[in-house]
C-alpha cells in the first residue's frame, strides 16, 4: 500500500506545476547556470588534496592529503594575508556597507524629484565603469602629481605617489570601493523603502515625531529585514575581498598592506602555475567564509529574528 503522505505531497506537486508551469521552465536557465559553473566545478577541489599536474590530469596526480595545506599555514604568508584581508573586510563592513543604506534614506527623504534623480544619476555612474578604467584613474588620481595628492598637498600632506606607500592603500581602496558602489547597491534599500506603510509616518508624525525620529522609529525598523538579509550575504563573502583591484592597483611596495587570500591564490595559480597549492588556499577561503555565513545566520536569528534559513 502506497504512503498516503508521498502520495499528497506527489499530487500537490504535480497540480503546482500544472498551475504555474511557466515559472518552472523560466527555472530551467537559472538550475542549469547554477549547475554547470557553480555545483560542477567542486569536482577540481579535489585538487587541493594532489600534486596537481595537467599532464597526468585529477584523478592520475599524486594524492598529497593535507600537504599543501600544512605548507600555507606554516608559511610567512599566511598571517601577513590572513591579517590584510581580515582588516579590508572588516573595514569594508564598518564603512562600505552602511554607506548605501545612508544614502537610500537621503535620497528618500528628498522632496525635489530633479534633484534625487541627478543624485542617483552620478552616484550609479560609477559602478557601470570597467574595472581597469577605475583602477587607471585611482593610479593617476593618486600619482606625485594627481589631483587628489595636490589636494592634500594644499592641506599639508606630503606630495608624494599615494600607492607606493602601505598604510595608505587601505584608505584608497575602501574609499574607492564606496564611490564606485554606493549607488547601485543602495537601489535595494531604496525599494525597500518603498514598501514601508506610510501610514505609519502619518501616525508618527500625529505624535510630534520628527524627521529624525521618523527615521529611527519608522524607516530603519521598515528596512531592518533588508539590511539582515545583506548583512548575512555580506558576512558569507568576508573574506571574498575582490582581487581584481587590488591586482590592478598592489606592487611590490605595497604587498605588505595589499596582498589579501584571493590575490595570493592569483600569483600562485596562475603566475607561479602553483594549481594544487592556490586550491588549497581557496578551499580553506570558501570554509571559512560559510562558517562565518552560518555563524551570522544563527546570531541573526536568535537577535531580531531575521535569517537566511
Amino acid at each position: 500500500m502506497p504512503d498516503t503522505r508521498a502520495v499528497a505531497v506527489r499530487r500537490r506537486f504535480v497540480k503546482d506545476f500544472l498551475t504555474n508551469k511557466y515559472l518552472y521552465i523560466m527555472m530551467i536557465p537559472v538550475i542549469a547556470y547554477y549547475a554547470v559553473f557553480h555545483y560542477a566545478p567542486m569536482y577540481g577541489a579535489i585538487i587541493a588534496f594532489k600534486d596537481y599536474t595537467p599532464i597526468k590530469g585529477v584523478l592520475d596526480s599524486k594524492w598529497v592529503g593535507l600537504e599543501h595545506f600544512s605548507s600555507f599555514f606554516g608559511s610567512y604568508y599566511f598571517w601577513r594575508i590572513l591579517k590584510n584581508t581580515l582588516i579590508i573586510s572588516l573595514y569594508s563592513l564598518l564603512f562600505e556597507f552602511p554607506a548605501p543604506i545612508i544614502l537610500a534614506i537621503i535620497i528618500n527623504e528628498v522632496r525635489n524629484k530633479v534633484f534625487k534623480k541627478t543624485v542617483q544619476l552620478i552616484t550609479y555612474m560609477p559602478y557601470f565603469i570597467s574595472m581597469i578604467v577605475i583602477a587607471g584613474m585611482i593610479k593617476d588620481f593618486t600619482k606625485s602629481d594627481g589631483i587628489i595628492t595636490m589636494l592634500l598637498t594644499y592641506f599639508g600632506g606630503e606630495n608624494t605617489a599615494m600607492l607606493q606607500h602601505p598604510q595608505l592603500f587601505r584608505p584608497i581602496y575602501i574609499v574607492s570601493e564606496i564611490w564606485q558602489k554606493i549607488g547601485w547597491e543602495s537601489i535595494i534599500y531604496l525599494a525597500a523603502l518603498m514598501g514601508i506603510d506610510q501610514e505609519q509616518y502619518e501616525a508618527a508624525r500625529m505624535d510630534g515625531a520628527g524627521r529624525f525620529k521618523q527615521i529611527w522609529y519608522v524607516t530603519l525598523p521598515g528596512i531592518l529585514p533588508t539590511i539582515t538579509i545583506l548583512f548575512i550575504l555580506r558576512m558569507g563573502n568576508m573574506l571574498n575581498v575582490g582581487f581584481e583591484k587590488i591586482i590592478l592597483l598592489y606592487n611590490p611596495m605595497i604587498y605588505e598592506t595589499a596582498d589579501v587570500i584571493s590575490s595570493f591564490v592569483y600569483r600562485k595559480g596562475l603566475l607561479e602555475f602553483g594549481w594544487s597549492y592556490s586550491a588549497a588556499v581557496g578551499l580553506f577561503n570558501s570554509v571559512v567564509n560559510l562558517m562565518l555565513l552560518i555563524a551570522a545566520n544563527w546570531i541573526s536569528r536568535r537577535v531580531n529574528s531575521h535569517s537566511l534559513w
